[in-house]
């Protein structure tokens, strides 16, 4: 049953869990470093948007920029062929993160 008590079409049950499975199957053919690698890219997104936030929102970016360092500090070489690449993306939050933090005073 469904929130309005319509029953709930079996099909789209079987529907959704076909595609849960076919998303799985694909994500386990994608190289690990590659899956890891965009997450390292959404925590450098997201301590972005938080030095950008008027105010910027310097805990949250800490926390984001934290973790970044986390996976790329703690995986170094095991990122792949964009381990340097992630290196100076955190080297570059974080120079970021002091520059804004100090003009906020």
């Amino acid at each position: 049953m469904t929130s309005d008590d319509t029953p709930l079409d079996e099909s789209v049950l079987d529907d959704a869990e076909s595609a849960y499975r076919d998303a799985r199957a694909r994500l386990a053919e994608v190289p690990v470093e590659v899956v890891v690698t965009n997450h390292v890219m959404g925590l450098y997104e997201l301590a972005a948007i938080h030095l950008s936030a008027t105010p910027p929102r310097l805990h949250e970016a800490a926390l984001a920029i934290d973790a970044l360092a986390c996976l790329v500090e703690g995986l170094g070489e095991r990122l792949g062929p964009d381990s340097v690449t992630m290196a100076e993306a955190l080297s570059n939050i974080r120079i970021a993160f002091v520059q804004i933090k100090n003009s906020a005073g």
